[in-house]
């Protein structure tokens, strides 16, 4: 599955560490993560690792706490969802349009239907998500790319819990060495 990703974002253009296969919000998707290097410096410096708790991130939006939260060390670039039929995959990418682009990966097989024709292609315009399909020897191609002219909105408490367990995973397969 990380390999089927790993060749549709570069085959999307995508810029950024794809991240292993996790389940947010119900839906398994790698995440593709831009690491903000002058941040990343900066939380070294001040000693804040990733906080992966999600009720701990979610007070960072207090008024109180303006000013005293760590900068996102990442940029999510996008989302994408391996799965063997179009609607499987579009339930899984929909969902993180919010933080950035989204895409699915499909078997060649399922891309050769009508069902797919009819109904898939449609809804991904629709939504904007991007489409790849995956030869059986690994080879990815885009077949519908995504949408790109949606507006980012600002950061709330759940972008930055994803950023935050991102930027876990980022270090985690940076290797043994410490974070601080």
């Amino acid at each position: 599955m990380d390999e089927l990703a790993v060749g549709a974002v570069a085959a999307l253009g995508w810029v950024g560490t794809v991240l292993p296969e996790m389940t947010l919000f119900g839906r398994r998707v790698c995440l593709v993560a831009d690491l903000l290097a002058d941040v990343h410096a900066e939380r070294i410096c001040l000693g804040q690792e990733p906080v992966t708790d999600r009720a701990s991130v979610s007070t960072w939006a207090w008024p109180e706490l303006a000013g005293r939260v760590p900068e996102p060390a990442v940029r999510i670039v996008g989302a994408v969802a391996v799965a063997r039929h179009w609607r499987t995959g579009l339930a899984n990418a929909v969902p993180f349009l919010r933080y950035g682009e989204a895409a699915m990966v499909l078997p060649t097989s399922a891309v050769l239907t009508h069902d797919y024709l009819a109904n898939c292609l449609p809804r991904t315009r629709a939504y904007g998500v991007a489409v790849a399909s995956a030869e059986p020897d690994g080879q990815v191609q885009v077949d519908l790319p995504a949408r790109t002219e949606r507006a980012v909105p600002e950061a709330d408490s759940l972008y930055r819990w994803v950023s935050e367990l991102a930027y876990d995973q980022i270090l985690d397969s940076a290797g043994p060495a410490p974070r601080s």
